[in-house]
């Protein structure tokens, strides 16, 4: 079992309760907007961290970091990519990495809306952590964690407080 804790949107911010809420957590992801090398650092000091670039981050992020990350966790499979949609509204490239990939779980940020989403048509589940960080109109910090068992995803639990 891995307990993965999941942010986006963090746009070089990040409330110290976040490493409170990840203190359990065996890795943090990160679906872009990072927006500096040393936030990035600072994360994956505490505990590993599989991230991808937004469409704000720089050269140096982007240079570090892929723009789509697919990986397996435990049976597990995992797409992550910062510019995607949800169910039924899909952008182009998102739907092509689906249709190719046939993710398990598929993680976007952007939106700064934190959804969980299951889409009937792929048989997956899609979350979006929603803003981590203070740029943006989002009124709320919201943050997620949740397990994976063997081919399973359960146990998810969302941190939420006033920017």
């Amino acid at each position: 079992m891995r307990k993965i804790g999941l942010l986006s949107d963090t746009h070089s911010s990040l409330p110290k309760q976040a490493f409170d809420f990840f203190t359990q957590c065996d890795e943090i992801w990160h679906a872009g907007d990072i927006g500096s090398v040393r936030l990035a650092d600072e994360i994956n000091a505490f505990r590993p961290l599989r991230a991808v670039y937004g469409n704000i981050d720089g050269l140096e992020i982007r240079m570090i970091y892929p723009e789509v990350a697919i990986f397996t966790i435990e049976k597990v499979k995992v797409v992550m990519m910062h510019i995607g949609g949800y169910p039924g509204r899909w952008e182009r490239k998102a739907k092509e990495v689906i249709l190719s990939e046939k993710p398990h779980l598929f993680i976007t940020g952007h939106s700064h809306i934190l959804k969980v989403i299951f889409d009937p048509a792929y048989q997956l589940l899609h979350v979006n952590p929603g803003a981590a960080g203070n740029s943006g109109l989002h009124q709320k910090i919201t943050l997620v964690r949740f397990e994976i068992n063997q081919d399973k995803i359960g146990n998810l639990e969302i941190f939420e407080k006033d920017r």
